[in-house]
């Protein structure tokens, strides 16, 4: 019989298998992301209830198998899905966290597994405790995502030439703001206010966030969502929440 392995982390995802089972997509901090069967999970008895339900934190026991693990053991660590479910706008940035963190860590070679695992974490606990607006903390966590798999924005110069400074053109294609002389025709303008608020949700600089007005708002989602679609080459449908923004 193959050795067991223990591990711990976000549960992103599950799909029905046959009658009872479920395949579970769970992200790691050293194993990246792993997909494996729960045996029995979706009967009323099973032993594993609801450790394997999305956003929980959850410690697992796996036994190796030719194409998927089969999950031996859970136990929750943080029961994160109990309260991000019980309301629709913390549950809708929930969704669209863990599906952008599927596809960022699909790969096995997906840059950053370990430091991906740590910033959805983060994002998740910080839902659950309600530290910032849904919207915000969710476009927080998708720039610096996009970040770390390696498709930084750029918001301090123009990100074709590198002038330094503020520009008010913002590109989703070339990856930021560009400069006036730059800028492709029908690129969309955008004040101070919209590019500074970019800035700040990327590095995490809440007291400048918590100011931003609706309209800023609404156009940084925008853009933050149009971004992460490009890079991933597909629609995520959880990122309608951000429509609200």
């Amino acid at each position: 019989m193959s050795q067991s392995y223990r591990t711990h982390g976000i549960i992103l995802r599950t799909y029905k298998l046959a009658e009872a089972d479920r395949i579970i997509v769970v992200l790691t901090p050293d194993r990246g992301q792993i997909r494996a069967v729960a045996k029995g999970v979706r009967r009323t008895t099973s032993k594993f209830g609801s450790t394997l339900e999305p956003f929980m934190h959850t410690r697992l026991q796996l036994v190796p198998r030719r194409n998927l693990d089969m999950i031996a053991q859970s136990e929750t660590i943080h029961p994160y899905g109990m309260t991000l479910t019980n309301d629709y706008d913390t549950f809708g940035a929930a969704s669209a966290m863990v599906e952008a963190a599927e596809q960022l860590t699909r790969d096995e070679d997906a840059r950053g597994g370990a430091h991906q695992y740590d910033l959805l974490h983060g994002a998740i606990a910080a839902l659950g405790r309600r530290a910032a607006a849904p919207t915000l903390l969710l476009t927080s966590y998708l720039l610096r995502a996009l970040t770390i798999a390696g498709w930084a924005p750029t918001f301090g110069q123009c990100s074709r030439c590198g002038a330094p400074g503020i520009h008010n053109w913002l590109s989703v294609s070339l990856g930021g703001v560009v400069c006036d002389d730059c800028a492709p025709p029908q690129t969309p303008y955008v004040t101070d206010d919209v590019v500074q608020l970019l800035a700040a949700l990327l590095a995490g600089d809440w007291p400048h966030v918590e100011h931003a007005q609706p309209g800023q708002m609404r156009q940084v989602t925008s853009f933050v969502a149009e971004y992460l679609q490009y890079h991933l080459e597909k629609n995520l449908q959880s990122l309608s929440v951000m429509d609200q923004g």
